[in-house]
């Protein structure tokens, strides 16, 4: 039988990652040289945070440029890998009976491509995204997850990303060398615990965790990708932080990998 593919999550941060060369993003290049070539993506983005379950399935998904104010060599990148519509209903049928929509209109978002970019540059594997339903509370997707699971065992890279800290009011904008807020510092240090021990319930609750949390987390959207890849965890899988470090005081790059 072939390798499970692994799943990871992967802190994004800031769209100029695309174009940029830092310790994320030869962090990202790394994990991709390391793992076997996936068949396909399945993508859980952030920026694809919508009151409704669905998935892409277009042939050939657009390389969605959503943000504003950065350089114009940003709006040029393009992210030409192509669309999977089989995947696409093959995630369809795993993720029933929740009803989940076959999109056509949306594309890759900078939250897939711009980390896609440094892990397969090339762009020459099929890639997926399924948005995340806005008005579902966390333990629905991680149910999600859970039934997503069986696809890493077809060769499915299942690629969630987000920030596992990330708060935007309290980031040090065009500053560099920021050291970390002690909050996030703290939060980050508890749920790595967490995922070490596997003890996936306090993530999923972490509306429990106290004052640390809510500054981490001030809206859930970069957060619950993270659900869907501790989700496809199998028993005595290990886990990995292949990259690491906290940007601008208040976004944490931390990467996770099961497998």
């Amino acid at each position: 039988m072939s390798r499970m593919m692994p799943a990871v999550f992967v802190g994004h941060g800031n769209p100029m990652n695309a174009i940029s060369q830092n310790s994320y993003t030869n962090g990202w290049s790394k994990v991709g040289k390391a793992m076997p070539r996936p068949k396909a993506i399945l993508s859980v983005s952030a920026h694809w945070y919508l009151p409704a379950t669905s998935v892409t399935a277009n042939f050939a998904p657009e390389t969605i440029h959503d943000f504003g104010g950065f350089p114009q060599e940003l709006y040029k990148v393009e992210y030409n890998a192509p669309g999977s519509p089989a995947l696409a209903r093959q995630v369809k049928n795993l993720l029933a009976p929740v009803a989940v929509k076959l999109d056509k209109s949306w594309g890759l978002d900078h939250g897939t491509w711009s980390v896609l970019k440094h892990v397969f540059p090339n762009a020459d594997i099929p890639v997926v995204q399924l948005s995340i339903n806005e008005v579902k509370p966390p333990q629905f997707h991680y149910d999600l997850g859970k039934k997503l699971a069986p696809l890493r065992e077809e060769g499915i890279l299942i690629l969630g990303s987000g920030n596992l800290v990330h708060n935007l009011r309290t980031y040090a904008w065009g500053r560099d060398g920021v050291d970390p807020y002690d909050w996030a510092t703290r939060f980050e240090t508890q749920a790595r615990e967490f995922l070490r021990s596997g003890d996936d319930a306090r993530l999923v609750e972490y509306e429990k965790l106290g004052h640390d949390a809510m500054l981490s987390i001030p809206t859930p959207d970069h957060y619950l990708p993270l659900l869907y890849v501790i989700a496809t965890r199998g028993e005595g899988e290990k886990i990995s932080f292949p990259v690491q470090g906290i940007d601008g005081g208040s976004v944490s790059m931390l990467a996770c990998q099961i497998g």
